[in-house]
């Protein structure tokens, strides 16, 4: 994970979103990194091909873009169910810094599509997320990513089938 990371994991983390072969695409981080300081990002990216198109993504606008085309209201409601869901994980006895904010840690707008879609394949309900898997559709992505855009819930292992074109 160190690897794919850039830098040894901070906190405890499950991989939310595997390949078919185990190579982990998504995981899902703990609320508190490992020194009890918050951690707002629940989920994570970390299949390489596909942040390597997100970023490209970004780069082409698609932060902008991507707010501009979700409704504002719809946007909140995505943070509110992601920020419920990491909160909901902080323990009841924790008496430090909170994780706060929505998808990316912000409580509003779009600050990272690579957290958009993270939070997408492991099952979120994010229309933001969705709008980054037609773009990467447009963008020549293979069945794969589509195939874990169908992953259950949040919290739970999904399959990303295939090998993004490898």
């Amino acid at each position: 994970m160190a690897a794919l990371l850039g830098r040894p994991p901070q906190c405890a983390f499950d991989v939310a979103v595997a390949h078919d072969d185990g190579r982990p695409a998504v995981i899902a981080n703990a609320p508190l990194l490992d020194d009890g300081r918050p951690m707002p990002t629940r989920y994570w990216l970390v299949d390489v091909d596909l942040r390597r198109r997100v970023s490209q993504l970004e780069g082409d606008g698609g932060v902008r873009a991507a707010e501009a085309a979700v409704a504002p209201e719809a946007l909140a409601a995505a943070h509110d169910r992601y920020a419920s869901e990491r909160d909901a994980l902080v323990p009841a006895d924790h008496r430090g810094p909170r994780p706060t904010g929505g998808i990316g840690g912000t409580a509003r707008g779009v600050k990272c599509l690579h957290a958009h879609l993270a939070y997408r394949l492991a099952g979120g309900d994010d229309p933001v997320g969705d709008w980054v898997l037609a773009r990467l559709g447009d963008m020549g992505v293979s069945s794969a990513v589509e195939g874990a855009a169908t992953a259950s819930a949040p919290t739970q292992s999904a399959s990303v089938a295939g090998s993004h074109g490898r």
